[in-house]
């Protein structure tokens, strides 16, 4: 742990020599964790997957987990990252014990961390600290609309893959097939899951919160300030094909507080902290309206609502019309983090003993440590809000009717 501590003080330095000494120390043991899974989930996939889905679903559940809390630590524990939860209890009491759409404005680069820091389980030493639940305890069974590129992430996004992730090309054509394959694969889970959607379609930024209210302005539609204009069609797909399975959506809305750091992936990794607003509402699917045009403008009402309602966090720093819930700091993720790390140290020396010093060996740790900081580049450039791709635009004389689609 002194090398942890060490290591954290490192990243925060500017110097690219400290960034290579700290991934030399730790980020090694991170990625040969990560690595570990990722082969396990392969073999499951091939072995268990084709006899029964319901056994694979529920070992890659415990599998995925055991990666992505790697993840969960640095934000966590590595970098201190605090979620405020506002919500009701009853809702609070409910998270987890029920499948669940999430629609969320994409607020910053690590949106997917903070569900994914909401939804991990406590454990039983955590229940028996805090007297009740902390955590949700779903974290395998989240999956995501996404982007197709976010599946060629090496490690972290192959296993997102092989936890049903729903990969977009982007293109209505082909994306209405996917979309359709996707939600067979959901009607055959029977354990509680996630799905969620950011339908914004793309990261916050302000150049693309300017070309949303060029485009509200032109088409005579609320002008958005804290949020872009919804996308709606996979919204409405995961609504009209789910909505015998899923009881719930999870309305939620992401901000950071004005007095503090964006939290982004390079920040954490520094071991930055900051804090994460997150207010959640429980709507029944059964209230939507049942026709197509009408769930979309249910969409972009509840966007309206929640630019208002990011308004009012700017102008009081909270989300005072509910009730912020005390979601503690399980030891799930850190203990998995330091279990690995034991293993991976006590592996290195008996491989020492087996193998003396040699070129071939500085050669070999040469190369590993080498594609750590190549991995590592990836996920951070790959993370970053300014290097996300915005959806493709159409013409003006079409830009209406696919932009909003009814």
């Amino acid at each position: 742990m002194l090398i942890l501590l060490i290591s954290k003080q490192i990243w925060q330095s500017p110097l690219p020599l400290f960034f290579l000494l700290v991934l030399s120390s730790f980020y090694p043991a991170l990625l040969s964790t990560l690595f570990r899974c990722f082969y396990f989930q392969v073999v499951l996939f091939i072995l268990v997957r084709p006899f029964s889905k319901n056994i694979f679903r529920r070992i890659n559940k415990e599998v995925a987990e055991l990666l992505w809390l790697e993840i969960v630590w640095l934000f966590d524990w590595w970098a201190n990252v605090k979620v405020e939860l506002y919500t009701d209890q009853e809702t609070y009491e409910i998270l987890g014990k029920e499948p669940a759409l999430i629609i969320s404005n994409h607020r910053s680069d690590i949106d997917w961390l903070v569900g994914w820091v909401l939804a991990q389980k406590d454990l039983p030493f955590d229940i028996f600290l805090y007297g009740s639940k902390q955590r949700v305890g779903c974290l395998g069974y989240t999956i995501a609309l996404a982007k197709k590129s976010l599946s060629y992430l090496p490690v972290l996004g192959w296993s997102m893959w092989f936890s049903s992730l729903i990969s977009l090309e982007r293109s209505w054509n082909k994306d209405e097939n996917i979309l359709k394959s996707g939600f067979r694969e959901l009607n055959g889970f029977h354990q509680p899951f996630w799905l969620a959607v950011f339908v914004e379609g793309t990261r916050f930024t302000h150049t693309k919160l300017l070309a949303a209210q060029e485009y509200a302005v032109s088409v005579g539609k609320p002008i958005p300030r804290n949020v872009l204009i919804p996308r709606t069609k996979g919204f409405v797909a995961s609504v009209s094909h789910l909505r015998s399975i899923i009881p719930a959506i999870y309305d939620i809305t992401l901000a950071i507080p004005k007095d503090k750091p964006r939290p982004t992936l390079l920040r954490m990794l520094r071991g930055c902290s900051s804090v994460v607003h997150v207010r959640l509402e429980r709507r029944l699917i059964q209230e939507l309206p049942e026709d197509e045009s009408g769930i979309a403008q249910w969409c972009r009402d509840v966007f309206v609502v929640k630019d208002a309602l990011l308004d009012r966090h700017l102008a009081t720093g909270t989300f005072g019309d509910q009730e912020c819930q005390d979601i503690g700091r399980p030891k799930k993720s850190l203990m998995v983090v330091i279990c690995w790390s034991c293993f991976l140290f006590l592996s290195a020396i008996k491989f020492f003993e087996w193998c003396p010093f040699s070129w071939g060996g500085v050669v070999f740790c040469a190369v590993f440590l080498v594609l750590v900081l190549v991995l590592m580049q990836i996920l951070i450039v790959f993370s970053k809000s300014e290097k996300s791709t915005a959806p493709k635009v159409p013409p003006p004389t079409t830009l209406k009717e696919n932009l909003l689609p009814a």
